[in-house]
């Protein structure tokens, strides 16, 4: 319910806040019994899409743009990911990576819901397409950033040049942050998943909590700081392993 059209939403030329209250719904051609938020996409200056698929009893979802690569993780429920010949069963946690040259379809039998992210792929000269492959996040590693115990990283993604783009899970202590404001050539795609903190986000200072989405163009000054009596969680996406000429 809106409130005299106020909404923590904010979009400038290099970042967006995007909140759950101004989401807004749609199906995709191929797509049955589901709908899908796209939250980031090339009109808003990302060379990415990111979007939530929310998926009723016997939902499809269409496969992602012939060349394109893409991460799916699943949020809520249970979703049956098919890779070509083989199916895999998703649960909340759980995530996929999908090369360019395979096909992906997601199906819940019961309903759920699922972050994607799209990306046309750019390949390298004498380096083979990484394979496609499903994994738990809850049991992916966790080390320290910069030493610091009170905020630790998951690596979602092999850290190998035949991946183009990376996707991490941020966790934070209540009180940790970012030891300093990030300015960097990559762009990012943000999902909080729990908890909230404060968002630097250029020279503005933004409340975030859990679902807002956030976009970071190149070069955007950035920092987080976590608050609250909780830990806080976010999924980032961002481009690397390719010369930015490329």
């Amino acid at each position: 319910m809106q409130h005299l059209g106020f909404t923590r939403t904010s979009v400038k030329h290099d970042h967006a806040l995007l909140t759950p209250d101004s989401f807004i719904r749609a199906a995709f051609p191929g797509d049955k019994a589901a709908t899908r938020v796209v939250h980031l996409s090339p009109p808003l200056g990302a060379a990415f899409t990111m979007y939530t698929v929310e998926a009723s009893a016997n939902g499809k979802i269409a496969p992602q743009l012939e060349g394109h690569s893409a991460f799916v993780m699943v949020l809520e429920g249970e979703f049956a990911l098919k890779l070509g010949k083989k199916t895999h069963r998703l649960e909340a946690g759980h995530y996929a990576f999908i090369p360019a040259n395979v096909a992906m379809q997601l199906i819940s039998k019961s309903g759920g819901r699922a972050v994607v992210f799209e990306k046309p792929y750019q390949q390298l000269e004498g380096v083979k397409l990484p394979a496609a492959f499903v994994a738990d996040s809850s049991t992916v590693a966790k080390s320290a950033l910069n030493d610091d115990p009170a905020l630790q990283v998951q690596l979602l993604l092999p850290a190998d040049t035949s991946f183009d783009f990376a996707v991490n899970i941020m966790n934070f202590q209540p009180g940790a942050h970012l030891h300093l404001v990030e300015t960097h050539v990559m762009e990012h795609g943000l999902l909080m998943l729990e908890g909230g903190g404060i968002y630097r986000l250029g020279n503005a200072f933004h409340p975030v909590t859990q679902g807002d989405v956030i976009y970071m163009a190149p070069y955007c000054p950035q920092w987080f700081g976590a608050l609250g009596k909780t830990p806080s969680s976010y999924l980032l996406y961002k481009d690397w392993n390719r010369h930015p000429l490329e």
